[in-house]
């Protein structure tokens, strides 16, 4: 027995999945101003801080060695101290991501002073990569923080430039 569906119908059909696909991952913000990231390693929290509250908090993962500041290039760790966010990547690997300033001038002399490279590219960002399952591998970057995808694209539209960030133990 042939069934047979009318071309508009297949076509409509065709267009509804493409045009789902086109969802932007960039949203818009117009609540209060977030003035300061506070990330706790060892809760696993990233916490958004507006002027005179909390406005919002992300569970996240971290670097695969998240013990400890990072001293140098591929140890796994997630800085620990004070940054800035400093760049946004709207074609990251990982969905989407915003910068953090490190490493910072004392990294960067602790780093040398060992005659090692302090590392770069550290990023708030979405994820995982495809081959990681979240669920069983919580610490999975390479000292970056993971969010889940909307996450970042909510990150990404409330955090402006400049903003500090604070990573504690």
């Amino acid at each position: 027995m042939k069934i047979h569906i009318p071309r508009r119908v297949v076509l409509f059909g065709g267009l509804v999945a493409f045009l789902s696909g086109c969802a932007s991952k960039f949203r818009t913000y117009s609540g209060p101003e977030v003035t300061r990231l506070r990330l706790y390693k060892a809760q696993r929290l990233l916490v958004l801080d507006g002027a005179d509250r909390v406005l919002r908090t992300y569970p996240i993962g971290l670097g695969f060695a998240p013990v400890g500041h990072k001293q140098f290039e591929g140890d796994g760790r997630t800085p620990e101290g004070s940054y800035v966010i400093d760049r946004r990547n709207p074609d990251s690997l990982f969905h989407l991501s915003v910068g953090i300033s490190y490493p910072n001038e004392a990294d960067i002399a602790f780093a040398e002073s060992q005659g090692r490279s302090p590392g770069k590219d550290i990023f708030i960002h979405g994820g995982p990569r495809r081959g990681i399952d979240p669920t069983s591998v919580r610490d999975w970057t390479a000292g970056c923080i993971s969010v889940s995808d909307p996450e970042i694209e909510e990150i990404y539209a409330m955090v402006r430039d400049g903003t500090p960030i604070d990573i504690y133990a």
